[in-house]
């Protein structure tokens, strides 16, 4: 079920999203775990559109905040005020509640306001004076930030970097690709007419079954020795939290389900461990001055670490 139902999330999506199919595939685990997106690539290489795509696909309610220095974290989860008409306090909602967040530019607000959604990401409410509010599910934040502007940015703590699923650069299209998105975008934008593949219930649905996808004992192992080994790697400041742990192992049980596997195995982890962990570590200075970048220090850690073998 969840493996057709991907192929048709999929094949919608790519009817806006030209090529990238990895990512979109990304996307999808994510959307299966609930868990959220950092997008970080440069100007105009589809962030937005990718985000408004899936929205459309899934049938969910979609807002976007604009982050700014200048923006309060009231802006993001809304007020109370007084109703004249009613006499008494009222809760206005902000942005936040909705299905899917699109936090443009995220590391340009303040960490005050950049904090506001920790509560949000983690526990799937909002707490405003002294009253909590659920968030709608399912609830996605997918948040987007240039690497190369960085005058007037704030980056993100590593709280905050820690409560995303995943990370991930689009990049920029092949040659092929680049000229299929001006035939594409020629005359309308397709996403106009995009129409939803599924309802929101389903993708609750969807959720609960991806957690019954089996995990052996040996390649748990694996997945636990391979956060474990970023904590004792000698370019590795900080390593990987059990959250990150926690994330490798149900972002695998969705990458083996869109793929048509009730089972986990180790490929699953090599494939998800880059995106999962690398936003995670903190290299040393030394390392940096080498010019290795933590993809290449994850990369390493992956071969490293013994793969287990199916006895005979």
């Amino acid at each position: 079920m969840i493996a057709e139902t991907a192929a048709r999330l999929r094949e919608n999506i790519q009817k806006v999203i030209v090529g990238k199919d990895e990512i979109i595939d990304i996307a999808l685990i994510a959307i299966l775990c609930e868990g959220h997106l950092l997008l970080e690539d440069v100007p105009g290489t589809g962030k937005t559109t990718l985000a408004k795509t899936i929205a459309a696909s899934l049938g969910c309610t979609f807002r976007r905040v604009q982050f700014t220095p200048d923006l309060l974290p009231s802006d993001v989860t809304g007020i109370y005020f007084y109703s004249q008409k009613a006499t008494e306090f009222e809760f206005r909602p902000g942005p936040i509640f909705s299905q899917i967040l699109l936090a443009d530019e995220i590391n340009r607000a303040t960490p005050r306001t950049q904090s506001s959604l920790l509560e949000a990401m983690q526990e799937r409410q909002v707490t405003v004076d002294v009253a909590t509010h659920q968030l709608p599910r399912p609830f996605l934040v997918m948040a987007t930030q240039n690497p190369i502007e960085l005058e007037g940015t704030f980056p993100l703590p590593e709280a905050q970097l820690d409560r995303f699923l995943m990370k991930l650069a689009i990049g920029y299209p092949s040659e092929q690709e680049e000229n299929e998105i001006l035939v594409r975008f020629e005359r309308q934008d397709p996403l106009d007419s995009l129409e939803k593949v599924i309802e929101p219930a389903e993708i609750l649905q969807m959720q609960r079954l991806v957690r019954e996808v089996r995990v052996e004992k040996s390649v748990r192992n694996y997945i636990v020795n391979v956060s474990r080994a970023t904590r004792h790697h000698d370019d590795i400041e900080l390593g990987a939290s059990p959250r990150a742990t926690m994330a490798l192992y149900h972002t695998c049980q969705a990458y083996a389900s869109i793929h048509g596997r009730e089972f986990v195995i180790p490929d699953d982890v090599k494939a998800m461990a880059p995106y999962v962990l690398t936003h995670r570590l903190i290299v040393n200075p030394q390392t940096r001055l080498r010019g290795r970048r933590p993809e290449d220090v994850i990369r390493e850690v992956v071969d490293t670490v013994p793969v287990p073998v199916e006895q005979a």
